[in-house]
C-alpha cells in the first residue's frame, strides 16, 4: 500500500490493516521510517531518530491493540529505557544522556504494540508553548515551517500533523496537549488529573498540573489510547476514579441535549483574544446547536478572580529549581546560568527568591480556586452546565522567534506566551479534563477550539468531540506535501 494512503489513516486503521493481513508491522514502520526522513529535515520534530531499532522491534512485535504502529515519543514527559533524555537542555545533551528504564506510560505504549521511530522535539522543560530549545533549535509546523507547531509538545505535534506517524506521545503542564493540537489541527485530550500514572519516577509533576497522553488525528484514536493508559498503578498518590465503560465505547454513544456555556474572552481578561480565534468558538457553538445542544454566553464566575498567575508562576518556578536540582546530580556538578535558557534560570532565580512558605500559599491558594471554578459544573439544583466551550488558543500560530526561551528578557517571553495559554492553563489548575478539536482556521491555518468538562468527564468529551467529527470532518484537513 502507499505511503501516501497510510498517511492519511490512523493509528486504528493502520491497526486493521496488520490485524487482517493487509500489511505487517514491519511493513507500517518503514512506511513511517520513509516518510520521516523525507518530511522531518524541514520540521525538526524528530530529534533523536531510532529508525534500526524501530525494525528491530517491528520484527517482533506479535500481538497487542495497536501492532506495529509507529509512534513517537516526546523527550519530555517521561523516560523511555535506552534512549536519549535531554528535555530540551544542553548539559544533558552535551552529557549525551540516556534513560535507564521506561516510564510506566511508555511501557503500556510498547506493550500496546506500538512501535517508537524515534522521540522528538521541546522546549527547554517544558516551560513554552513554543518548541524552540537552544540545544535543538526550533521545530517548525508542517503547515507553514515559518511558524511554530506548538508547545511544549510541539515536536509530537509536527510530527503528527505531517503525516509521518499517526499518534504521539505528549504531556500538558499549562496546555502542552492542547497547544500543539490547536495549532497544527489534531485532535488534543488533556485528561483528568490523577487519570495516568506518571510512575514510577513521579507521584504528581509540578505539584498536579502536568497530566500525560497522546496527539491524535481522530477522536477514536485519543479514546482508544486512554483506555491503554488510564488507571493507578502502585503507589500512585492518587488516581481519578474509573470509567463506567471503556473511553472508546463513549466515541459514536448518543448523547442527551447538553447545556453548554461559551467564553471568548480570556479568563481574567489576561490578553486580547484575536478575532478569528474567538470566532471559531462562535462557529463551533451554532454547530453544537445544529447538533441539538443548548449553547449560551456563560463560564464560571471564578475565570476572573484571584491572583491565577501568581499562583502558577511560583508552582512552576519550584518545579524548574527541582528539575534544575536532578540535572545538577546527573552532571555531577552545580548549574549556571550558561547551562540554560534565560527564561529558565530566571525561574529558578524566582525559586530561590521565596520560601517554603509560599509555595504551599500557592499551592492552597490554586486548590480553593480550583473549588469555585468546579462549582459550575454542579451548580444547585441540578442547575450545572455540561460542558465550557472556549477557542484553544487567544491569537493564531505565531511565527518562529516571537516567544524564544532564550531571549535575554524572560519577562518579556512570558507575556508573549500569554496568549497561547490563556485558555489552557486554568484547567490544569483545576486538574479538569478538557479537549482542543481542529474545527476552525484562519488564513489556511488550523485552529483550535476547547471543550472542558467536569473532573472525571472525558467520557462526555469524547462523546461530543466524535459528534462534531462527525458533523464537520477534518480528517482532510491536512498540511500541503
Amino acid at each position: 500500500m502507499p505511503a501516501l494512503e497510510l498517511d492519511l489513516m490512523d493509528a486504528t486503521a493502520q491497526a486493521e490493516l496488520v490485524r487482517t493481513g493487509e500489511l505487517t508491522p514491519t511493513e507500517l514502520v518503514d512506511a513511517a521510517i520513509e516518510r520521516a526522513e523525507a518530511r522531518n529535515p524541514a520540521l525538526n520534530a524528530i530529534i533523536h531518530p531510532r529508525y534500526e531499532r524501530a525494525r528491530g522491534e517491528a520484527a517482533r512485535v506479535t500481538d497487542g491493540p495497536f501492532p506495529g504502529v509507529p509512534i513517537v515519543v516526546k523527550d519530555h514527559d517521561g523516560p523511555m529505557g535506552g534512549e536519549p533524555y535531554h528535555h530540551g537542555n544542553r548539559v544533558l545533551r552535551d552529557l549525551g544522556y540516556v534513560a535507564d528504564h521506561d516510564s510506566w506510560l511508555i511501557a503500556k505504549l510498547r506493550a500496546a504494540g506500538f512501535v517508537v521511530i524515534g522521540k522528538t522535539n521541546a522546549p527547554e522543560l517544558g516551560l513554552l508553548p513554543t518548541t524552540e530549545p537552544a540545544a535543538y533549535g526550533p521545530s517548525r509546523n508542517p503547515w507553514d515551517t515559518n511558524r511554530s507547531p506548538g508547545g511544549s509538545s510541539g515536536g509530537t505535534g509536527a510530527a503528527v500533523a505531517a503525516g509521518i506517524v499517526p499518534v504521539g506521545h505528549a504531556g500538558d503542564g499549562g496546555g502542552s496537549i492542547r497547544i500543539p493540537a490547536g495549532m497544527c489541527g489534531l485532535v488534543g485530550l488533556k485528561p483528568t488529573r490523577g487519570r495516568v500514572s506518571l510512575g514510577p519516577d513521579e507521584g504528581q509533576a509540578w505539584d498536579g498540573l502536568v497530566v500525560r497522553h497522546v496527539l491524535t488525528t481522530s477522536v477514536r484514536d485519543s479514546a482508544a489510547v486512554l483506555d491503554l493508559l488510564a488507571g493507578p498503578m502502585p503507589g500512585d498518590p492518587y488516581t481519578a476514579p474509573p470509567p463506567a465503560r471503556p473511553f472508546l465505547e463513549s466515541v459514536g454513544a448518543a448523547v442527551p441535549q447538553l447545556r453548554i456555556g461559551l467564553r471568548t474572552t480570556a479568563p481574567d481578561n489576561a490578553c486580547p483574544v484575536d478575532p478569528a480565534c474567538a470566532a471559531a468558538a462562535e462557529d463551533a457553538a451554532r454547530l453544537l446547536e445544529s447538533l441539538g445542544h443548548a449553547v449560551e454566553p456563560a463560564s464560571p464566575a471564578g475565570l476572573d478572580e484571584g491572583d491565577l498567575a501568581s499562583m502558577y508562576v511560583v508552582i512552576t518556578a519550584t518545579a524548574v529549581a527541582r528539575d534544575l536540582s536532578e540535572i545538577s546530580a546527573i552532571a555531577g556538578r552545580a548549574l549556571t546560568h550558561d547551562d540554560v535558557e534565560h527564561l529558565t534560570w530566571a525561574f529558578a532565580e524566582m525559586a530561590a527568591g521565596f520560601g517554603a512558605a509560599a509555595h504551599a500559599e500557592a499551592v492552597d491558594s490554586a486548590h480553593a480556586w480550583s473549588r469555585r471554578v468546579a462549582e459550575w459544573w454542579a451548580g444547585p439544583d441540578d442547575q450545572g452546565y455540561d460542558l465550557l466551550l472556549t477557542p484553544t488558543l487567544a491569537a493564531p500560530t505565531p511565527l518562529i522567534g516571537a516567544v524564544d526561551g532564550n531571549h535575554r528578557d524572560p519577562a518579556s517571553t512570558l507575556l508573549g506566551a500569554i496568549p497561547y495559554a490563556a485558555f489552557t492553563l486554568v484547567w490544569n489548575v483545576t486538574g479538569q479534563p478538557a479537549i482542543s478539536l481542529p474545527l476552525g482556521e484562519v488564513d489556511g491555518l488550523p485552529l483550535g477550539v476547547q471543550l472542558v468538562a467536569a473532573a472525571g468527564g472525558e467520557p462526555l468529551l469524547l462523546a461530543v468531540a466524535a459528534q462534531l467529527e462527525e458533523a464537520q470532518p477534518w480528517r482532510d484537513r491536512r498540511p500541503p506535501r
